[in-house]
């Protein structure tokens, strides 16, 4: 889907950002979000997603570009007229209102009465199981609940889109992954379109459709999670998504969907070349921890082998992590699952590693 494609819910085209006139927070953006798609916008600290997402709710404007919401141009629209819903990690409830009120707001805003009111406050509260704390303040909830409220009150007006900033940040680790599940079931069932930021890639990956990667103002790679995990367009994506080894080497020969690295220790491997076209090329070759093997009965008959030196080995209850040098990274990790037939590594051990040619891949140095 392209920025021009008429199938977009939501467009950027061509947008850029700049607070002093001089430096780019967001670089030519051209981003198409389908109808009821769950896109996340994810990057470090001052990649741009922020920015993105507030430029989209109206709080920042554009340099250049145009965005436009459902095929109409949305740069002077002010922010409470664009009809978008909106969860903060702060809340950002009224803490002298009942939860009720809080909901009640938007609503008195867009001019709905009364009955109408408490039928939709009602059918909100019910979707994020809160029904029976309308009567409350946000003071006597708990953080996952005035979570919850806030959830409601960006959903009470029955928005098309709804943009979530960093919205489970502060709250712990079972909570959070719980809310993850219902937000996306929510956003699914009631055919929401949802932009949602984070810096945390296991939610990126665990909730969305799409998944755009920012880095210094730049999407680095937009694909569905585990299109994004499996094949990394770059070295940035490769290492930012999910735990990664990388070995570095010169690219000895390419042959079509084929390339052979020579590692810096000498050895060579078989890999997918990614973003690597010639021969004397460096590159950062990349391998995901679980796609790697020690146990011999285990490896694939076209696994490339190599040898490798245990300097940890934990237990870590569903799976075991050892941690091995080779080909001069000491930070080479294996991840292996707890098995029965699992033998147990001593440091210092010395062992025959091996993965598929199509697990490895050859990115830019």
């Amino acid at each position: 889907m392209t920025s021009g494609d008429a199938a977009a819910f939501v467009a950027f085209d061509r947008v850029q950002k700049s607070y002093d006139g001089e430096t780019l927070v967001v670089k030519d953006l051209n981003l198409a979000i389908g109808k009821g798609e769950f896109l996340t916008m994810l990057g470090p600290s001052g990649s741009g997603k922020t920015t993105c997402l507030m430029m989209l709710a109206g709080f920042e404007t554009a340099t250049h570009g145009e965005i436009t919401l459902d095929g109409r141009p949305i740069n002077n629209i002010p922010p409470h007229k664009r009809g978008i819903g909106m969860v903060f990690q702060n809340y950002a409830l009224f803490p002298h209102m009942t939860v009720a009120e809080n909901l009640a707001f938007p609503l008195e805003v867009r001019g709905i009465g009364k009955s109408d009111r408490e039928e939709k406050i009602k059918r909100a509260l019910d979707m994020v199981q809160m029904g029976d704390f309308a009567g409350r303040r946000p003071a006597q909830l708990s953080g996952g609940q005035q979570q919850r409220i806030a959830l409601a009150r960006a959903l009470v007006f029955e928005p098309e889109l709804v943009l979530m900033d960093e919205p489970l940040g502060a709250l712990d680790k079972q909570l959070r992954e719980t809310l993850q599940f219902e937000i996306t079931k929510l956003a699914h069932d009631l055919g929401i379109t949802t932009v949602y930021v984070t810096h945390d890639q296991t939610e990126a990956l665990t909730m969305s459709d799409r998944v755009a990667v920012f880095d210094d103002g730049v999407i680095q790679q937009l694909d569905a999670p585990d299109i994004l995990y499996e094949e990394p367009k770059n070295s940035f994506v490769a290492q930012f998504i999910g735990e990664n080894n990388t070995l570095h080497g010169t690219v000895e020969r390419i042959d079509g969907d084929a390339a052979v690295v020579r590692l810096d220790d000498g050895s060579q491997i078989d890999t997918i070349p990614v973003n690597v076209d010639k021969p004397g090329q460096r590159t950062l070759v990349s391998i995901r921890p679980e796609r790697v093997e020690f146990n011999k009965d285990r490896l694939a008959p076209d696994a490339h082998t190599i040898k490798a030196e245990v300097k940890e080995f934990i237990y870590m209850g569903d799976i075991y992590r050892t941690r091995v040098s080779v080909a001069g990274n000491d930070d080479f990790i294996i991840k292996t699952r707890n098995a029965p037939d699992q033998r147990r590594l001593k440091k210092g051990e010395i062992l025959e590693i091996g993965w598929r040619p199509q697990d490895c891949r050859a990115l830019d140095a």
